[in-house]
């Protein structure tokens, strides 16, 4: 499977780390339908570098919260990163679907990662106080600003992944709440951006 290494600047382990989990999720995913079969021969740039590259718009310390994480993206490649690379974060994985849970503790356990899943919906789980807050193709703008209105620390930040209609979601969660937004060109779609969203209060 071609993986594109050069869109990556981490380490060896790290490296060797990302790639046992691809390997976890190709074996997986006829059975519980982690990703998309049209994206599954693409899983390395497709859905791997496109979660690592926000660790690095992150610290590298606190609690990180990922809602929705569903076959560990990017939930999974954080806590890869985050074990590779020493640092100090506490990770927690929040999904409802039971079996994308018990993989996700699966994963955690295989690859020796320091990752808290809980098998909950996302507004029934109790505030989280998150330092980074992550969300992956779960929900437009407006409904992820909500969520982080709930587990969100005070002084934390968001960071959600987006594709050609950011700006749309932008202008449409600004009916409803304040906030401070900084956009960055994804890495693997030219007209994607990661959000990074703070200082968030209802209108």
């Amino acid at each position: 499977m071609a993986r594109d290494l050069s869109l990556l600047d981490v380490s060896r382990e790290t490296t060797e780390k990302l790639k046992s989990l691809e390997e976890l999720l190709i074996k997986w995913n006829p059975a519980i339908n982690l990703v998309s079969k049209s994206t599954i021969g693409a899983i390395w740039n497709r859905h791997i570098v496109d979660s690592a590259q926000i660790y690095a718009l992150a610290p590298h310390h606190g609690h990180w919260v990922d809602l929705g994480s569903g076959g560990g993206f990017p939930g999974l490649v954080i806590a890869c990163m985050s074990s590779a690379g020493g640092d100090s974060l506490r990770i927690t994985l929040v999904e409802s679907d039971q079996r994308k849970a018990t993989f996700l503790r699966m994963a955690s356990s295989l690859l020796e990662l320091n990752a808290t899943v809980i098998s909950e919906r996302i507004e029934r789980v109790p505030p989280l106080c998150a330092d980074i807050l992550s969300a992956r193709a779960l929900a437009a703008l407006p409904i992820l600003l909500g969520f982080a209105d709930r587990h969100l620390a005070s002084n934390g930040l968001c960071l959600f992944p987006k594709g050609a209609s950011w700006r749309q979601e932008v202008e449409a969660a600004r009916k409803d709440w304040h906030f401070e937004v900084e956009n960055h060109t994804s890495i693997t779609d030219d007209d994607g951006a990661i959000l990074a969203v703070k200082a968030i209060s209802h209108v």
